[in-house]
Parts: C-alpha cells; sequence; structure tokens
C-alpha cells in the first residue's frame, strides 16, 4: 500500500513539475529594448541560452522572430507563433508585423487580410489603432535608387540582356538588416546585375528592399525570376515599375 501511495505522490508531482514548466514564460522587454537601442547582435548571442533554459516560452518565438533580418523567415516565424499560440501574449504583435512586412514590399491584398485578422481576433489589441495611425493609406516611391551608370553598363548576362528602362523589375528580398541586404545586392551584381535599395519604414520597423534588373517584358522579368530565385534561395517576385 505503501509503495502504492509513493507511485501516486510522485506521479503528480511530476504532472506539477510538467505544467510548471509549459506555464514558463520569459520577460522579453529587455531584449526588446536592447534591439530597439541598436543591440540585436547581443540579443541574437543570448538567445541559445534562453531556449535551453526555457524551451517553452512563446515570447521567445516572438523575440526569436524579431531578431530575424530576412523578412519572409520572419514572416513565417511570426506565422508559426500566431497558429500554434493563439493566446500568446505577443500574438497579435506578431499578426501586426506580418501585416506590415507584406504592406512594406506591396501585398497590399495580403497585408489587408492580416489586418483584418488582428481586427477580428484580437480586437482590443492596441496595433490595430497603431496600424491606422502610421502606416500611409497609398505606397510611394517603389524605387528610389537609379542604378548607377556602371551598373548600366554591365546589365548584361547569361540570362540575357536587360532593357536599360524596363517595365519591370524583381524585387528579390526584404531585409530588417541592412547588411544582409547589403550582401544580397554584392552576390546580384556579382552575376551581371544592376541592383537597386529602398529604406522603408512602417509603423516604426525598417525594411531594406532589394530591386535587381530591368525589363521590357513581364515574361523576361518572369524568365530571369525563376533563374535568380533558384541559384540564390529567395522568394523574389516580378514588379512592374510604372
Amino acid at each position: 500500500m505503501g509503495k502504492k501511495l509513493f507511485s501516486i505522490l510522485f506521479f503528480f508531482i511530476l504532472i506539477i513539475q510538467s505544467s510548471n514548466l509549459f506555464a514558463q514564460e520569459v520577460d522579453i522587454t529587455p531584449y526588446l529594448k536592447e534591439i530597439e537601442a541598436g543591440g540585436s547582435e547581443k540579443v541574437i548571442d543570448l538567445l541559445p541560452k534562453l531556449k535551453k533554459e526555457f524551451p517553452f516560452s512563446t515570447s521567445l518565438l516572438f523575440l526569436d522572430a524579431v531578431v530575424t533580418s530576412d523578412g519572409q523567415s520572419a514572416v513565417d516565424k511570426y506565422t508559426n507563433l500566431v497558429k500554434k499560440y493563439p493566446k500568446s501574449k505577443y500574438a497579435d504583435a506578431a499578426l501586426y508585423r506580418i501585416y506590415s512586412y507584406y504592406f512594406a514590399i506591396g501585398e497590399y491584398n495580403q497585408s489587408k487580410s492580416y489586418l483584418y485578422q488582428l481586427e477580428k481576433n484580437y480586437p482590443n489589441s492596441p496595433y490595430i489603432s497603431i496600424a491606422n495611425k502610421n502606416i500611409p493609406s497609398q505606397d510611394k516611391n517603389l524605387i528610389v535608387k537609379e542604378p548607377e551608370s556602371k551598373d548600366k553598363e554591365n546589365s548584361s548576362n547569361s540570362l540575357g540582356t536587360q532593357s536599360p528602362k524596363g517595365n519591370y523589375t524583381i524585387q528579390a528580398g526584404a531585409f530588417t538588416l541592412l547588411a544582409n541586404a547589403d550582401n544580397l545586392m554584392k552576390a546580384l551584381k556579382a552575376t551581371g546585375y544592376n541592383t537597386r535599395l529602398e529604406e522603408k519604414e512602417i509603423a516604426g520597423t525598417v525594411f531594406h528592399i532589394v530591386y535587381t534588373g530591368e525589363f521590357s517584358s513581364r515574361s523576361e522579368a518572369a524568365k530571369a525570376l525563376s533563374t535568380i530565385n533558384s541559384k540564390f534561395n529567395l522568394n523574389g517576385r516580378v514588379i512592374e515599375t510604372n
């Protein structure tokens, strides 16, 4: 009888310990402030240790997405957080950041769908009013930097000759970290494509958007896009510039 009672008590202790483990959360406010102050690298270095100590913290999932510089990769992480943990403290913030990303890259219909989801599922979220206040109703100046003359001269490669004043271009990527945008631009230039960089601030988040190539037709741009996406493991898209 004593052994049976001990087994029951031990079982309940395990349940309590497991419940506490799953309930654990991390106050990431100091880390978010560190990121805002320009200390993203410090937070990135600390993340593995935090994840090991608090493996079930949904707040850390949000923090991990925040320090992910590639826009699409960050969106994937935010989406995972919202789907798996809709009651997370940062679920509405994650939706807001997804919305901001798609607005920044010009996917307005998709961005609106996420704003609708935010308004429907989190009607008391402060991010709703922030979105309405800070995000402009119309997008402007998709291409803000003209390619240098040297780039224009070297704009031909194995994928075909690009028109110097094309109606289409390729949006190769969007990053929150400028260094990553620069690295992609260098890689694209090495293949012979001219590149342009646009910095767009959406509700406090700056996106560094890389555009490459100038094409006279959508089909020409689509052909180049297929090769570029495959070669550089990107998820780019064709953009009409006029």
